[in-house]
C-alpha cells in the first residue's frame, strides 16, 4: 500500500509539478473558460426555472474552444485539434446567429 501512495505520489509530482510550464498554465485557462460556460448556463437556468443557453455560454465556449486548439496544436494531438476545429465551428456560427437575430430584433422596434 506504501508503495502504491509513493507511486501516485511521484506520479502527481510528475505531471503537475514537473511538466507545469507556460502551456499547461494556457490549458488550465483554456479549462477555465469551458468551466464558466456550463456555470453561467446552470444559473441562467436556475434563474429562468428552465433549461436556457445564454449567449455568454457560446463567448465562454469561444474562448475555451480557441485557447484548447492552440494548446492542441503546440501539443500536436489531431484528436484534440479536430474535436477544437469542428466546435469552434459550431460556437462561432451560433454566436452569428445571436449577433443576426440582436440585429433584427432591434431593427423592428
Amino acid at each position: 500500500m506504501t508503495e502504491l501512495l509513493h507511486a501516485l505520489a511521484a506520479y502527481l509530482h510528475d505531471v503537475f509539478i514537473m511538466k507545469f510550464d507556460g502551456w499547461v498554465a494556457l490549458g488550465f485557462v483554456a479549462q477555465a473558460f469551458f468551466t464558466m460556460r456550463f456555470l453561467v448556463q446552470w444559473i441562467a437556468s436556475e434563474r429562468a426555472r428552465k433549461s436556457v443557453v445564454p449567449a455568454a455560454f457560446w463567448f465562454f465556449s469561444i474562448g475555451g474552444g480557441l485557447l484548447l486548439l492552440i494548446y492542441a496544436l503546440y501539443r500536436r494531438d489531431p484528436v484534440f485539434i479536430a474535436g477544437q476545429a469542428l466546435g469552434l465551428v459550431v460556437y462561432i456560427r451560433n454566436v452569428y446567429f445571436i449577433i443576426l437575430t440582436g440585429r433584427q430584433s432591434s431593427a423592428k422596434v
